[in-house]
């Protein structure tokens, strides 16, 4: 007898495709068979995928990228994608599909929906993405990676949090230090868009700082590859501690010896962030359709254990006089590290596999 099958369906984005990766993960060790559905983006990010996963590269496109024609043929390869994943679910009934978002979850969730098959979602921001929206009341189970999560009215959710890399679970609850007169350390991560403004506004505001806080920073920060000489440059003219890189390997260390982050507030960042607990100045992305990066930023913030400035606030002279005041106050730092600990859930993965596996059970009840 097969074991069971689980698809999961996920669009090709590191936001999409890692929660989908630690669902897989988790299915496998329960003894369950796992396929991704994906397209030919999303199956860039399959490489960490455990070999047993079955990757099934379907149809898909979006409206958002090409021009006219393409736009045009945008419906039909869509449809195209539902066809060919209703015909392998039919040769090879999945028990469960789960949906990530993004374009390429389309097909196997239409198709799952076509062929009554138990389906639910995952939601990683506070607001549901377009394709998630389309498919919030078509599914039996809607899983929320943030809470609380904008849903349609009448619509439930679950909250399970987002699942984080096991580097970062075996930073959680880390203990923190807080600020003093001696070094201390400054993570500025921009997100894969908008790190500019990180770049044009944090290190004058850092060289702005008073005498006796500034002697002590050290800074790590992330910035584009175009921005980082000149970023790089600046800390060096101002003598100021600092490693710049467009990309970091080790955030969950720097995370860990960090006594303020300044971020832009992804949902994956503001889990990690939360997991390991430490004190944040959230900047959400001013150009998000749906606003989400505040949304995700909401739940920390009102909890006391993170602020946001808007882009229209994050100026040099407003962001010199807030790092002044959250390193000024050692014990008031401390308590924010505890309260951004107490939002976290590290058991994010376990609570979407017991979804999964409720959900199988009921048959989509």
């Amino acid at each position: 007898m097969k074991a069971p099958l689980l698809i999961i369906a996920a669009g090709g984005t590191g936001g999409h495709m890692f929660p989908a990766q630690a669902l897989a993960e988790a299915m496998l060790e329960k003894g369950w068979r796992v396929r991704l559905s994906t397209d030919a983006r999303g199956a860039r990010y399959t490489r960490r995928f455990p070999d047993a996963v079955e990757i099934s590269v379907v149809g898909s496109a979006t409206f958002a990228r090409g021009g006219l024609l393409q736009k045009l043929l945008v419906p039909f390869r869509i449809l195209g994608g539902i066809g060919m994943a209703k015909l392998r679910m039919l040769r090879d009934r999945p028990k469960v599909v789960v949906g990530f978002g993004g374009y390429p979850t389309i097909p196997a969730m239409s198709a799952a929906w076509a062929l009554r098959i138990p389906r639910m979602i995952h939601e990683q921001n506070g607001v549901l993405g377009r394709v998630n929206q389309l498919f919030a009341r078509r599914v039996h189970r809607i899983a929320c990676g943030t809470w609380p999560t904008e849903l349609p009215a009448g619509v439930e959710g679950e909250h399970t949090g987002n699942p984080v890399r096991a580097a970062i679970l075996a930073r959680e609850a880390a203990p923190y230090i807080p600020p003093g007169d001696y070094p201390m350390s400054i993570l500025v991560m921009g997100g894969s868009q908008g790190a500019r403004i990180m770049s044009d506004i944090v290190p004058p505001a850092i060289a702005a700082l008073p005498e006796h806080i500034r002697r002590n920073i050290r800074v790590s920060q992330q910035a584009r590859p175009e921005d980082l000489q000149r970023v790089t440059d600046y800390y060096e003219s101002e003598l100021i501690t600092a490693d710049v890189e467009s990309f970091f390997d080790d955030v969950p260390g720097r995370l860990a010896d960090a006594q303020l982050v300044i971020a832009r507030s992804g949902a994956s960042t503001v889990a990690d962030v939360s997991i390991v607990g430490r004190p944040a100045i959230w900047v959400p992305l001013a150009t998000a359709i749906r606003d989400e990066q505040t949304a995700n930023a909401r739940q920390l913030v009102e909890a006391g254990g993170a602020v946001i400035m808007t882009e229209a606030e994050f100026e040099v002279a407003p962001l010199t006089e807030k790092i002044t005041e959250m390193l000024s106050d050692g014990e008031g730092m401390r308590k924010m590290a505890q309260t951004a600990t107490a939002c976290g859930v590290p058991d994010a993965t376990a609570r979407l596999v017991h979804m999964v596996e409720n959900l199988a059970e009921a048959g989509g009840k």
